[in-house]
């Protein structure tokens, strides 16, 4: 980010860009679930939780955008285009690589892959996340909670 006060003034832009997107999403929320009835906490109807959701999602981006509002101005930076690209590549690669070779090798993809979007991440670092990450994302779906995936691709 940029230095903060670098144009003096007030209005930190990055914070009052967040609670614009909290207040839409949760007006937006609440427009789509008009027609959904509310019901009581006792028996919640189909519109309970997302309305609920919906109002907190209004509150919060209220607060952050009363905080960024006057705090020292920072101007939103450019946005960097390749490691979008690089995650987006893990991500897809993720979807077919498990399908065809089952959770640990999509697992290690998706984390070794990602890790290269991080200028800043280190090779022992990251060979150790992988397996701890990997171990325990099998543990949790696949046998915890019964993910039909296969573990391996044999």
């Amino acid at each position: 980010m940029a230095a903060p006060g670098k144009a003096g003034g007030t209005g930190n832009r990055p914070d009052l860009f967040t609670a614009a997107l909290f207040i839409g999403f949760g007006a937006l929320g609440l427009w789509a679930g008009r027609d959904l009835t509310m019901g009581t906490a006792s028996a919640m109807g189909p519109g309970y939780l997302p309305r609920i959701v919906c109002w907190l999602l209004i509150i919060i981006g209220t607060a952050i955008g009363g905080f960024g509002a006057v705090r020292a101005r920072v101007d939103i930076d450019k946005p960097r285009l390749w490691p979008l690209v690089i995650i987006l590549a893990a991500v897809v690669g993720f979807a077919f690589i498990a399908e065809f070779f089952g959770f640990v090798a999509a697992s290690v993809w998706l984390l070794l892959v990602g890790s290269i979007a991080d200028r800043e991440s280190r090779v022992r670092e990251v060979i150790l996340l992988t397996a701890g990450l990997t171990a325990f994302g099998a543990l949790v779906f696949i046998v915890g909670l019964g993910v039909q995936m296969p573990i391996w691709p044999f």
